[in-house]
């Protein structure tokens, strides 16, 4: 049983009753306000950019898990929609909007992106029976996961594609290139694919840890490094199977992806470009074995303060004016002369839920107070390594907003103080 049918999701129809036409003033908090014209730009950006680039592009879902973000996600074209969920309910939820897609012609594509476990294989197997052949994508890193593949493929008569989830770094999943563990992996999805269970669609990395970037430099080194850990197992994966045969190669985390842009900025100033120079050599390569190439990232549309401190592009093109998310809470209580250095604090209706789970790596905070619709305050004209907020006042004139859409639209700022 889908977990949708359990724990059903509010309907379209009952949140534009509760929510549309309302002042944010009066909308329940902690809320997360977003700027539909930043998003719009945002997720323009990036296809124009894989357009250009002739790359593929595989859409993540997770940070908002939405109907409509996922539409300017995958634009309005006739290609391809290939999305990435990290959890079965995100894929359950957007199957109906990928019937719509396919029904228009597109051929579409989910991609479950942690490794398979055989408690997914009834939800999964449903998903893949509603979409179709080729309509669903798994994601391995261990021999033992195939059973679970096979299981899928009983169940539905419809062969998985099989992502192999290569770890090049981050640590967190996937299989180090060149050791025992890939090799045995590598040669056991080739045997399932070759019983007609499977098919062995591509290779995957996420370079988590270069949110740690801090220039276009460092984050165009880690997307090459991405590219490079798939160039050298796509190779191992024609020697195991004896053949050549085309292999998706999909690299990205939002640093890396957004990064890639540089490829097509003008060369204005040096930096980054020996980076430029091996990472262009790079995907050379890649497309002369036969392999296509495909960026998938999923913060982008939203950026925040993290995205922002990466400066994977140039100033002017990755700004405060980029970041669409703002997170609204309510001040409870202020406690003169307990903060820093006698300041006062504040206590506020937003935890780690709310804020994020880790600090950025250029600010130790978990948000910075910024200023809505205020006359006399502009945006930072820093990054957020040198920025620590804003002074601000009871008497400070705010202008009045309402939510204009099922997405709150806060264009061009929202109304009072954001976190």
């Amino acid at each position: 049983m889908a977990s949708t049918s359990l724990f059903p999701s509010a309907s379209r129809k009952e949140l534009v009753k509760e929510y549309v036409g309302k002042s944010l003033h009066e909308v329940p908090c902690p809320a997360v306000v977003l700027d539909i014209s930043k998003l719009k730009k945002n997720c323009a950006a990036m296809l124009e950019t894989v357009e250009s680039l002739q790359c593929g592009w595989r859409a993540h879902i997770k940070t908002h898990k939405t109907t409509e973000l996922t539409r300017l996600q995958v634009g309005d074209g006739t290609g391809p929609v290939n999305i990435v969920v990290s959890t079965i309910v995100e894929a359950e939820n957007i199957v109906p909007l990928l019937l719509e897609y396919k029904n228009k012609g597109r051929a579409v594509n989910v991609l479950y992106s942690f490794p398979l476990t055989s408690s997914a294989v009834d939800r999964l197997s449903r998903v893949s029976i509603a979409l179709g052949p080729n309509g669903l994508s798994v994601m391995i890193d261990h021999p033992s996961q195939l059973s679970s593949v096979a299981a899928i493929h009983a169940k539905t008569s419809i062969a998985p594609l099989i992502f192999i989830k290569i770890d090049m770094g981050g640590h967190r999943a996937g299989v180090i290139p060149g050791t025992d563990i890939c090799s045995q992996l590598i040669a056991s999805v080739i045997s399932l694919a070759n019983r007609d269970a499977c098919i062995l669609h591509g290779l995957y990395s996420h370079a988590g840890h270069s949110y740690s970037s801090n220039s276009q430099t460092v984050a165009l080194d880690y997307l090459r490094q991405e590219f490079e850990a798939l160039l050298i197992t796509s190779g191992e994966v024609h020697s195991a199977a004896g053949t050549v045969f085309p292999l998706t190669l999909s690299v990205g985390a939002t640093p890396t992806s957004s990064a890639i842009r540089n490829l097509l900025l003008p060369s204005t100033s040096s930096e980054g470009s020996d980076e430029i120079s091996a990472l262009k050599a790079t995907m050379r390569a890649i497309r002369d074995v036969g392999c296509e190439i495909e960026i998938h990232a999923g913060v982008y549309p939203m950026l925040d303060m993290q995205q922002l401190a990466t400066h994977a592009l140039p100033e002017e093109i990755l700004s405060w004016s980029s970041v669409a998310i703002t997170v609204l809470a309510e001040i409870t209580s202020l406690y003169p002369s307990r903060g820093a250095a006698g300041s006062p604090e504040a206590l506020i209706t937003a935890g780690s839920l709310a804020l994020g789970r880790e600090p950025c790596k250029a600010y130790s905070g978990w948000g910075i107070v910024s200023p809505w619709n205020r006359d006399s305050f502009a945006l930072p004209n820093t990054g957020p390594e040198g920025y620590s907020g804003v002074k601000m006042t009871r008497n400070s004139p705010l202008v009045k907003k309402s939510v204009s859409g099922l997405t709150t639209h806060a264009s061009p700022e929202p109304d009072m103080a954001g976190i």
